[in-house]
């Protein structure tokens, strides 16, 4: 298939640089020229928020890294700006550059990864250096000097913020507060055990049966009292997190024709967007099932598999979502790392293998393909 325009080439444009677009612009950059449109100047995750609230380096080494440093994305250019409109016909999105610009972008195939907002540290904003820095510093200052916080909600995120500030500042109050018996309810019922007993042994309260009632500004910090519909006294917080899962797809440049009632993508079995010739979507703004799995469980090596076979007229395979969330929990705490698998049971990974071999080998040479260091005057 050949690009009008003269390119040898098919063009991949990947709308959405975080966690599984760039794994897919890697994994198309060897078979497509690859564009990847980005509202961050650098790769910023969206993972480990725990640690990145707790230890903002130790998060930045491994979780904010310039688009430069991936070998796997040699020769794929990044756009830095907004996505602001798709036309399915002509095969075309717009871009509002950060520079003021405006771009128009021509594809033979579109992969939607422009994940979620969610809370404060997922918005999709259009920023420079400067600004992702100043937030992560900004946010981190606050934490490290509150003696009281409230962590508010009950799944990955809050457990994971909940234990990774409690082991950063073992003198300030943690409070985790979740409207169920349990937190984790995704998970198997092995894992909060599990995690719970951790959790206490950090000196987290715990407080099952809290639901609280949510500001306007919950997509930020905010501060105590928090107040429960569910009849508890007001809870006192220096600083409060909300952790409560408010997503909210970003998905605001595409048609209403392409998204289901909720504003994901809808897609096929194959990760292709049905009414859009060419269109694949992935991540957390594809409506692949109720807990959108494919943002995870290397979804990304089946998409970029189908594209390659779309675009060479072959067959593409079904994405089969698991039934749980399995994976990381708490995050790298300074002990090492504990990995659930599908069943609930655990296994630790002890730091030094994390820091030896996980780390700069699994994850930065075997999953991301290689990632320069940094230079010196970086």
């Amino acid at each position: 298939m050949k690009r009008s325009g003269g390119s040898a080439r098919p063009r991949v444009v990947v709308a959405g640089m975080g966690d599984t677009g760039v794994l897919t612009a890697i994994r198309l950059a060897r078979h497509a020229e690859v564009v990847g449109v980005s509202t961050k100047p650098d790769f910023v995750s969206g993972q480990e928020l725990g640690l990145r609230l707790a230890r903002p380096d130790a998060w930045a080494r491994d979780y904010r890294i310039g688009f430069d440093r991936f070998r796997g994305l040699r020769g794929v250019r990044v756009v830095h700006g907004a996505l602001t409109d798709l036309d399915p016909g002509r095969r075309t999105v717009a871009v509002a550059r950060a520079d003021g610009g405006r771009e128009e972008l021509a594809y033979d195939v579109l992969v939607v990864a422009t994940g979620v907002r969610n809370g404060f540290w997922r918005q999709p904003a259009v920023e420079d250096a400067r600004e992702v820095d100043d937030a992560l510093a900004e946010t981190h200052r606050r934490l490290a000097a509150a003696r009281s916080v409230a962590v508010v909600g009950g799944g990955a995120a809050a457990v994971a913020s909940a234990a990774q500030l409690a082991a950063a500042s073992p003198d300030a109050r943690v409070t985790l507060c979740f409207p169920g018996e349990r937190a984790l309810p995704h998970h198997h019922p092995r894992v909060w055990d599990r995690v719970r007993r951790r959790l206490e042994r950090l000196g987290v309260d715990l407080r099952p049966g809290h639901r609280a009632e949510l500001p306007d500004d919950a997509d930020r910090l905010g501060e105590g009292p928090v107040r429960w519909t569910t009849g508890q006294e007001p809870l006192p917080a220096d600083v409060v997190v909300w952790a409560v899962g408010r997503v909210r797809p970003n998905t605001g440049w595409l048609p209403d024709s392409l998204l289901d009632e909720e504003g994901f993508v809808r897609v096929e079995p194959d990760l292709r967007v049905p009414g859009a010739p060419g269109v694949f979507a992935i991540g957390d703004v594809a409506a692949t099932d109720p807990l959108r799995t494919s943002a995870r469980n290397a979804a990304h090596l089946l998409l970029a598999r189908n594209v390659r076979a779309h675009l060479a007229g072959g067959t593409l395979k079904p994405y089969r979502a698991p039934r749980r969330r399995w994976g990381s929990v708490l995050g790298p705490l300074r002990d090492g790392l504990e990995v659930f698998a599908p069943n609930g049971r655990a296994f630790r990974i002890p730091r030094r293998v994390v820091d030896a071999l996980l780390q700069p080998v699994i994850v930065r040479r075997g999953i991301y393909g290689g990632v320069r260091r940094r230079s010196r005057s970086a």
